[in-house]
């Protein structure tokens, strides 16, 4: 296992991440551990977890942090836990966004669910436009001086409320973001054009999430096949499975062939190939899948083949 720096900052992550979204829904605690001890063997350091993730229970959300919380009683240190804030809890418009009330109560929720004293990298979900950033800035702060979260992320930001969030942080003084986790992979390169030059611009480091694109990129999905599981109920289905997606698949399939590759490996590799990404994380239903993550991620390409892939 490569660990990688998050950014310009001390913080050492593992290569390949733990998603952990399919916690307590698809996987109940059985099914759970047996994935989680797999990663940590392996050496997976990095776990990723949001208060959203998980069933609902009759205490609301939160039953992925609950379950992980569980699940790494007696050995919290050996990892990075990571979580983040923001999307709606409930049906109440004091439980969600970005504001200083509500941070403090999702920060102090989110630890007792995890059962322990400090998050390593507490995000915020998505941005909150109702609330200034500064404000926003300075409630995780103090959550980072009273020693509740050791370093502060966001995810699914623009270009400019990066430089927003920067320039704020900057001129009051306070924490700085070390961390973007966006949407990113062989297929989804939007952030190629303004947030991954934002990026190394402000020392952010880049977490990408679906990196496989719900499995597109494994390669187990084709024209002719009927499309069955979680891509053929999720809401993207249509804008994924399209023939300019499948011939492209048919192009980058062909590259790895040719290296004697997978497109599993090229997926992880041509990520890990870029310095500026810190962890890639990719939830997992089996132990097998963790395996094969990790083994995926040990390709590097070289310059000629990620310029090759660029015009694939």
């Amino acid at each position: 296992m490569e660990y990688r720096r998050l950014g310009d900052s001390g913080l050492l992550v593992s290569g390949v991440g733990l998603g952990t979204n399919n916690f307590a829904g698809r996987l109940q605690d059985e099914a759970a551990r047996a994935v989680l001890n797999e990663a940590l063997e392996l050496g997976v350091t990095f776990i990723d977890t949001a208060d959203i993730y998980g069933r609902r229970s009759e205490e609301g959300l939160g039953t992925s942090e609950n379950q992980l919380g569980r699940l790494l009683a007696g050995r919290r240190q050996n990892v990075i836990l990571a979580t983040k804030f923001g999307h709606p809890m409930s049906e109440s418009v004091y439980e969600r966004g970005a504001s200083r009330g509500w941070i403090v109560r999702a920060a102090e929720a989110s630890l007792r669910r995890l059962r322990t004293d400090y998050i390593d990298l507490y995000q915020i979900h998505v941005p909150d436009p109702q609330t200034p950033i500064a404000e926003t800035l300075s409630a995780l702060d103090d959550l980072v001086r009273a020693g509740k979260v050791r370093w502060i992320g966001h995810s699914n930001f623009a270009a400019w409320q990066m430089a927003d969030a920067d320039w704020s942080a900057r001129t009051h003084h306070l924490s700085r973001p070390v961390s973007a986790q966006m949407h990113y992979n062989l297929l989804v390169r939007e952030i190629e054009a303004e947030v991954i030059p934002a990026c190394h611009r402000f020392g952010l480091g880049i977490i990408p999430y679906f990196p496989l694109e719900s499995g597109f990129l494994t390669g187990k999905y084709r024209p002719a096949r009927e499309v069955k599981g979680r891509l053929a109920e999720s809401a993207r289905a249509g804008e994924i499975l399209t023939d300019a997606n499948f011939q492209r698949l048919e192009r980058l399939e062909r590259f790895a062939v040719e290296r004697k590759h997978t497109l599993l490996d090229l997926a992880f590799g041509w990520l890990l190939s870029q310095p500026i990404v810190g962890s890639v994380i990719a939830s997992a239903s089996t132990p097998d899948q963790v395996k094969a993550n990790v083994a995926a991620a040990e390709w590097r390409l070289s310059p000629a083949e990620m310029y090759e892939v660029a015009g694939l």
